[in-house]
Order: C-alpha cells, then sequence, then structure tokens
C-alpha cells in the first residue's frame, strides 16, 4: 500500500476494539440518528465473516429475526459503532461460517463453544 495513504488512514483506525472473531456472540451498539436526536441501538448475532484489514475492515453479524435470517454487515473503524461487546466465544473451525445460512432452529447459532475448563486425563486403569 501507498505509504502515503497507509499515514493517513492511520489515524483513522480504532485503537480500542474489542477484540473477537469469527463465530463469537456479539452485541454491536451503534448509534442511530432520527431528524436531530441521536440513539444507539443494538444488534446482536453471531459473526460469520470478517473481511479487509486495516481502515478498511469489516464483519458480518448474523441473527434469526421473527423466524427470518438477517445479516449486517459492519465496518469495523465506523464512527457510528459505539462498542462491541462479545457474549459468548467459540472455536470456529473455518474462517468464514456461511454454512449457518441454510441451518434453521437452534442448528442455526450452533457453533462449537470454547471450553475454559483445563481437562485432566483419567488415570489408566490396573490390569
Amino acid at each position: 500500500m501507498n505509504p502515503i495513504i497507509s499515514q493517513i488512514t492511520a489515524e483513522q483506525v480504532k485503537k480500542d476494539i474489542t477484540p473477537f472473531k469469527v463465530g463469537d456472540g456479539v452485541r454491536v451498539h451503534t448509534k442511530v440518528r432520527e431528524g436531530d436526536k441521536e440513539r444507539i441501538q443494538i444488534y446482536s448475532g453471531i459473526v460469520i465473516a470478517r473481511k479487509g484489514h486495516g481502515i478498511h475492515e469489516s464483519f458480518t453479524v448474523r441473527r434469526i429475526s421473527y423466524g427470518e435470517g438477517v445479516e449486517r454487515v459492519f465496518p469495523v473503524n465506523s464512527p457510528n459503532i459505539e462498542k462491541i461487546e462479545v457474549e459468548r466465544e467459540s472455536e470456529a473451525m473455518k474462517a468464514r461460517l456461511y454454512y449457518l445460512r441454510r441451518r434453521t432452529g437452534k442448528a442455526a447459532v450452533a457453533v462449537k463453544e470454547r471450553e475454559n475448563r483445563v481437562e485432566t486425563a483419567a488415570p489408566a486403569a490396573a490390569r
């Protein structure tokens, strides 16, 4: 990338982004302007894709709303994003979870959750 462009965009990249990855359940707090008023609207769902880098980075969040799948793409560095909260961490086996589009019900939100406990090996049985 051109060093001049990199220098200009470096000022606009957010430094305080909550680390999240594909498969995580997130709540995205976005600013919504209605006339002269501004409020915060929360969009929660599963991150199914993350694309780009630097100032052009974006992520796609999918949720089921009234039985219908809804996806929304957010730029990571947008000034309209107040904050991103990670509700649930997971271990996705793929970089893009587009296969969730074909699923319905609980299967549409089923991504393997991360286990935070340490598993101990069972002692071998004496023979």
